[in-house]
């Protein structure tokens, strides 16, 4: 998900704008000096935002800066690895996204085990997909799509911003659960993959809805799904994949924070109550809205089970796209 830099700005001053708070009486002493939020990747990205939006609440919350520092590269393994080698402290803890449930096997020599190696906070936002087609495709709905893909076996094309990208992926999930034959054409970035789809270079994609929500108003593209497993408020009208059929299809885009493993308790408590917290304010709210995302704000416990259960999914999707990164 990137953001025009006008947008970023934007969001940016919001950010900075929010309201000065009290901070919490809370007994435990943590934190005592500043906190870094590793985002693996480049600044101006939905992590990136995200990650400032949070780090603006949680440094006027508990009373110490928390500065972003971003570590692009290596799909997000660079950030991470900093992440899981960091001491237990919770000075160093992560934005994290899809890139670390996926890269666990998209990557062959990982130098951390990500379950094993962080201690999850909280689920911050998810990021709704929204398969679109170029207004060309004789489909109106995903039910037409495959039927016109089985009527067409090879001959129907998806972009993405590269191999093993969330695009990517999501794409192949459908593509396994709806048992077509259609064909990968990879780009690099969304931005490029998405303008092909509007000028008819390929005909589908599964796109973000902060990235394609003008594309649809405007007619550009036509929108047949949403990826999550209930209706998002970006689109409420908008039909889940999982109703219109394939049951359990959920290819999100996600964001949250994570610590190292071992980081005592008391201190993942204080960052998930201020996370929590953060979720419920209405300056947040507004700010992460305007990025087109449904806000989560759950438990330890419930990030970590999703978590597990995104690695495994993502497991099988991978092995059997073929898609393999050193």
């Amino acid at each position: 998900m990137k953001l025009p830099r006008r947008k970023f700005l934007h969001l940016a001053a919001g950010a900075a704008a929010l309201p000065a708070l009290p901070h919490i009486a809370w007994a435990q002493a943590y934190p005592t000096r500043p906190v870094r939020i590793i985002v693996g990747g480049p600044p101006a990205g939905g992590a990136d935002i995200v990650a400032r939006l949070m780090g603006q609440w949680l440094s006027e919350r508990l009373g110490q800066p928390f500065v972003i520092e971003n570590r692009p590269g290596a799909g997000t393994n660079i950030g991470t690895e900093a992440v899981a080698k960091a001491p237990p402290d919770g000075y160093t803890i992560l934005l994290a996204t899809p890139a670390n449930a996926i890269n666990a096997t998209l990557y062959d020599n990982l130098n951390f085990n990500f379950i094993r190696d962080i201690a999850p906070v909280a689920g911050i936002v998810r990021v709704p997909n929204v398969m679109v087609v170029n207004p060309s495709v004789p489909a109106r709905t995903v039910h037409e799509f495959i039927a016109y893909a089985k009527a067409n076996p090879g001959k129907v094309n998806y972009a993405s911003s590269g191999h093993g990208a969330a695009a990517h992926l999501a794409a192949e999930l459908f593509k396994a659960e709806a048992k077509i034959d259609i064909v990968h054409v990879p780009y690099k970035g969304a931005a490029p993959a998405l303008q092909d789809v509007i000028a008819g270079h390929v005909q589908m994609m599964f796109a973000t809805a902060a990235s394609v929500v003008p594309h649809i108003q405007s007619g550009q593209v036509r929108a047949l799904a949403v990826t999550t497993l209930k209706r998002t408020a970006v689109f409420p009208e908008l039909a889940t994949v999982d109703e219109l059929g394939l049951k359990g299809f959920d290819a999100t885009t996600w964001h949250g924070l994570v610590a190292p493993s071992r980081t005592p308790k008391d201190v993942v408590a204080t960052l998930h109550r201020a996370t929590v917290a953060a979720l419920a304010d209405a300056a947040v709210r507004k700010s992460l809205g305007d990025l087109g995302v449904d806000i989560v704000g759950n438990t330890p416990e419930q990030f970590t089970a999703y978590i597990k259960a995104e690695i495994p999914k993502w497991t099988a999707i991978v092995k059997a796209s073929g898609a393999t990164l050193d």
